[in-house]
C-alpha cells in the first residue's frame, strides 16, 4: 500500500508549464468571442456597452389612431450595442409608466412595437425624439411589423 502511494504522489512533482495544459486559457483572460453566424453574413459590428438608464421618459398621449406611449430614449439608449441592453430598456419602459386606461405597456403588441423601434427606427432615425408605441394597432409578424416601419395598421403619428 505504501509503495503505490509513493508511485503516484512522484507523478505530482515539479510545476507545470504551460504547455502541459494547452487547452487552458491563461488566469484572467476573456473568454473567446462567439460567432453569431456564418462568414458570409460579413463582418461583426463591435458591440457599445454603456450604462443605463436607456430610457429617460414615456409619456401618453392622445392621437387619431388613439392612446400613444411615447418612448423618449437617453443617449445611451440610441448608442448602446450590448446583447442585453434591449431587455433592460424594455423593462425600464415597463417600470415607468403608468396604465392609461385600459391599456399599459404590456398590452399586446407593444413589446412588438418597442423592438422594432429598438433594432430599426434607432438605425433608421437615430435622431428620433420619441418612439411612439400605439395598443391599439393590430399584433403582426416580426415581418410585417418591419414593412410596416414599426406602425402596422395605420400611418406613424
Amino acid at each position: 500500500m505504501a509503495l503505490s502511494a509513493v508511485l503516484v504522489l512522484g507523478g505530482c512533482g515539479g510545476s507545470p508549464r504551460g504547455s502541459d495544459y494547452p487547452s487552458l486559457p491563461p488566469v484572467g483572460a476573456s473568454p473567446a468571442p462567439v460567432e453569431n453566424g456564418p462568414a458570409e453574413n460579413g463582418p461583426s459590428q463591435p458591440v457599445t456597452y454603456l450604462p443605463a438608464p436607456y430610457i429617460s421618459r414615456t409619456v401618453w398621449v392622445e392621437t387619431t389612431v388613439g392612446p400613444s406611449l411615447q418612448v423618449y430614449p437617453t443617449d445611451a439608449g440610441r448608442r448602446v450595442t450590448a446583447p442585453d441592453a434591449q431587455a433592460k430598456a424594455w423593462q425600464e419602459v415597463v417600470a415607468m409608466t403608468s396604465r392609461h386606461g385600459r391599456y399599459g405597456a404590456t398590452s399586446p403588441g407593444m413589446r412588438a412595437q418597442f423592438d422594432c423601434h429598438w433594432n430599426w427606427a434607432r438605425a433608421v432615425q437615430p435622431d428620433k425624439p420619441s418612439w411612439n408605441l400605439e395598443p391599439g394597432r393590430p399584433v403582426v409578424t416580426e415581418d410585417q411589423m418591419v414593412a410596416a416601419r414599426c406602425n402596422p395598421g395605420a400611418a406613424e403619428e
